[in-house]
């Protein structure tokens, strides 16, 4: 999932089987100064980030931004002591079992009889209403009323077992476990939930869907429809980060990488619903962007990465044919990018490479143009 960086030879054509190369030394500085949720620009032509200010960026809100603080807090809190809560339940509930285990096995002994009983009683009252003649009639229903009988003992045996002082404390301490399970995964979400309000929030926008999509964390929170003026026409491809705090504001750049508006005239032909401006804006913190393109979020985009975009426009932005690697193999050369075999086989009919039978050839996608 996702797109690879990596170190690599660079020979000067487009030879990746999916990754992006770079050169060994930037690849170590790389990896050396930036942390995991670094929003990467691969652009086909020299770029740089702009300072940027526009009425419509997200403005956070300072007492937004605490009481998201005191509630992620809170229920930290609670999500700790429902753990502790529940680990102490499920060991009573096991010792409490330990204690009635020939009771229970009784008790799981008799409700089997009683659902084998119980279906043994519907099935004698359907052969009652099936009966034409009065004999017919008459032994069924003589069946059907010792198979009642059989059933009422069971259920009489099984209220005395379910009575027992020692297994009815095993019961109700199984129950009181699972409920306890359950509050412990319900504030472990919520604490969760609470605790992505304090990570940046990342927004993109694309012509292609008419969609909003929004992140925080790795993971998607909700996307809605989105207005854009003229949606037929381009609108470019833009990324706004919030570089920075700028008292109770954001310090903006922004970072133009494909043709179309220049990034105010893309911002001004976009409309955010109010509600979705009043969901993320307050607590909107530096790391923060808003991306806005053309196209749609590519398929690489999923619970570990960001969002992932391609520029289609670009030679290599979709899916390149190539040679099948059985054939290349079969001229002595190896199926790697560099020789090592790097990339490997991903089989037939894959999404992300693969054989195609209809034209003989193996395909990759093609890391020029991603960002």
């Amino acid at each position: 999932s996702g797109i690879a960086l990596h170190g690599g030879p660079l020979p000067g054509y487009a030879a990746s089987h999916g990754c992006v190369r770079m050169p060994y030394g930037f690849a170590e500085d790389l990896f050396d100064k930036v942390p995991k949720g670094t929003r990467v620009i691969i652009a086909p032509d020299d770029t740089a980030p702009v300072a940027f200010s526009d009425a419509a960026l997200f403005k956070p809100n300072a007492q937004a931004l605490a009481a998201a603080s005191v509630r992620a807090n809170a229920l930290e809190r609670a999500a700790a002591e429902a753990a502790n809560n529940a680990d102490q339940a499920k060991d009573a509930a096991a010792m409490a079992a330990d204690e009635a285990a020939p009771l229970l096995a009784s008790l799981r002994q008799l409700q089997r009889l009683k659902t084998r009983a119980d279906a043994e009683l519907a099935f004698a009252e359907k052969v009652l209403t099936a009966a034409k003649t009065g004999q017919a009639k008459a032994q069924a229903d003589e069946r059907k009323q010792k198979i009642a009988a059989k059933v009422a003992a069971l259920q009489t045996q099984l209220d005395t077992a379910r009575a027992n002082p020692k297994l009815a404390a095993a019961l109700a301490a199984q129950d009181a476990a699972k409920a306890a399970e359950a509050k412990r995964a319900d504030t472990a979400k919520a604490a969760h939930e609470a605790q992505l309000m304090l990570e940046p929030v990342s927004v993109f926008i694309s012509r292609a869907t008419q969609r909003l999509y929004v992140r925080r964390g790795f993971g998607a929170d909700f996307d809605v429809p989105v207005t854009i003026r003229n949606p037929d026409q381009p609108i470019g491809t833009h990324v706004f980060t919030a570089v920075a705090g700028n008292g109770a504001d954001l310090r903006w750049t922004v970072v133009t990488i494909d043709s179309g508006d220049n990034a105010r005239d893309a911002l001004d032909r976009i409309s955010i619903p109010q509600d979705v401006l009043d969901r993320i804006a307050p607590t909107a913190l530096p790391r923060s962007s808003l991306i806005i393109s053309d196209e749609p979020l590519n398929r690489e985009t999923n619970y570990r990465t960001e969002f992932v975009v391609v520029l289609n426009n670009q030679p290599q932005g979709g899916l390149a044919m190539r040679q099948h690697p059985a054939d290349v193999a079969a001229r002595g050369n190896s199926w790697g990018e560099d020789g090592s075999g790097f990339g490997g086989w991903r089989g037939w009919n894959s999404p992300y490479g693969g054989y195609t039978r209809q034209r003989g050839e193996y395909y990759y996608p093609q890391p020029q143009g991603w960002w």
